[in-house]
């Protein structure tokens, strides 16, 4: 997103105040929570704003692995839910952790949906040695920066250079794509990232970027930009945005004759891309994906029908299910510190290896980064199908 100066200052003093507060806190957390049984955790999230389907796909997993973890417990304890909504805006993100570290002491936050949403709470996980996972910001950056390692900072997800690797593989092998068009998000940390993974992959394939255009959020009317894109005459567009302008461009494409594949990330996996751009225009257009409700994998199955008992009927989607992973990592490494104490906790999450949870496996590497597939889907009559499994 655009800084504004104002909010800028805003954030560097919410972080300096996380910094002195960090110096007051706790290091086990809450105590009261201790004495009353239950560990506090916290999620930070985009529940409204413009991307919100992220932040409340990811809440609703979230609250049924909690459900679910609670009926037994972790050693006698029962896991507490605090939840901030970030408002789809970063400097809404650091003011959210910095109330989760400093006045609701929670041992260790979830969020946010997005990159940029979560790199705006590192600093505040850090200075208050707290925990920090995102389960579907896949920045290379937010856990490791100019080779320094964000330690209390881990993800859920896969990042974006194997995402976008996986792309243009399948654009050059399975599409037979020669040349693309790249159409990014200039104000999004993921759009860019993204692109550059797919562009250095996709060009030692052999292939050729013909056009390069670049929009920003909350942008309604591409024409002009798809009409440059079209005068190219590109065989393929990379398109790696959010769904609210996604599907405002697909439809725009569509109109414009514009009928070469299309192919984006995970920031595609949202109901409401339908809504926006209809079954028809997303015809012949594909994403990279964290997992698939359509794998016939037991332990996704099992997810996906106990979520759609509790949400009826409701199909989960990636943000869900990365929410849901999320606990269960947290969950799992809680119980082998045997202790609510955040630093005991960032231990263990660092030492997780072979957990197995709805996404894959998990096991990090030295940035804290999971080492999973990834899925590719199609849009097909408006829905998504699984098309292949793309493993590390």
């Amino acid at each position: 997103m655009r800084k504004k100066k104002v909010a800028g200052i805003f954030m560097s003093f919410m972080v300096a105040a996380g910094v002195l507060a960090g110096c007051n806190s706790s290091a086990s957390g809450d105590g009261d929570s201790e004495k009353s049984g239950t560990i506090k955790i916290g999620a930070n999230l985009e529940l409204s704003g413009g991307v919100a389907s992220y932040g409340q796909s990811a809440k609703e997993g979230i609250e049924l692995a909690i459900e679910e973890i609670n009926k037994e417990g972790i050693d006698g304890k029962k896991l507490k839910l605090v939840t901030v909504d970030n408002k789809s805006d970063a400097a809404e993100a650091t003011s959210g952790a910095l109330k989760l570290a400093t006045q609701d002491k929670v041992v260790a936050m979830i969020g946010a949906a997005t990159s940029t949403n979560t790199l705006a709470q590192v600093q505040i996980a850090q200075d208050n040695n707290i925990p920090l996972i995102t389960p579907t910001g896949t920045n290379p950056t937010i856990t490791n920066k100019d080779g320094k390692l964000s330690d209390y900072v881990f993800r859920t997800c896969f990042i974006d250079p194997f995402q976008g690797t996986v792309a243009a593989n399948f654009a050059s092998n399975d599409l037979k794509v020669k040349n693309a068009a790249i159409l990014i998000d200039s104000s999004s940390d993921y759009a860019k990232g993204l692109a550059a993974a797919f562009k250095e992959s996709f060009k030692k394939n052999g292939g050729k970027i013909v056009a390069e255009e670049a929009y920003v959020q909350k942008d309604t009317d591409f024409h002009a930009t798809l009409t440059r894109i079209k005068a190219a005459n590109p065989e393929y567009v990379f398109l790696p945005g959010y769904y609210e302008e996604v599907g405002l461009i697909i439809k725009q494409a569509r109109e414009l004759g514009l009928d070469v594949p299309f192919m984006g990330g995970d920031g595609w996996d949202s109901p409401k891309l339908v809504e926006i751009a209809g079954a028809d225009p997303l015809k012949n257009t594909y994403i990279t994906n964290h997992y698939s409700s359509g794998d016939d994998d037991k332990k996704v199955q099992d997810f996906v029908s106990a979520f759609k008992a509790k949400y009826d009927g409701k199909s989960p989607d990636a943000f869900t299910a990365l929410g849901y992973d999320t606990v269960y990592f947290l969950a799992d490494a809680i119980k082998r510190a045997g202790s609510s104490d955040p630093k005991k906790i960032q231990k263990a999450l660092e030492e997780t290896d072979g957990l197995e949870l709805v996404s894959g496996n998990m096991k990090l590497d030295k940035n804290h980064d999971p080492i999973k597939a990834a899925v590719i889907l199609e849009y097909v009559n408006g829905e998504q199908k699984f098309k292949t499994k793309v493993n590390p």
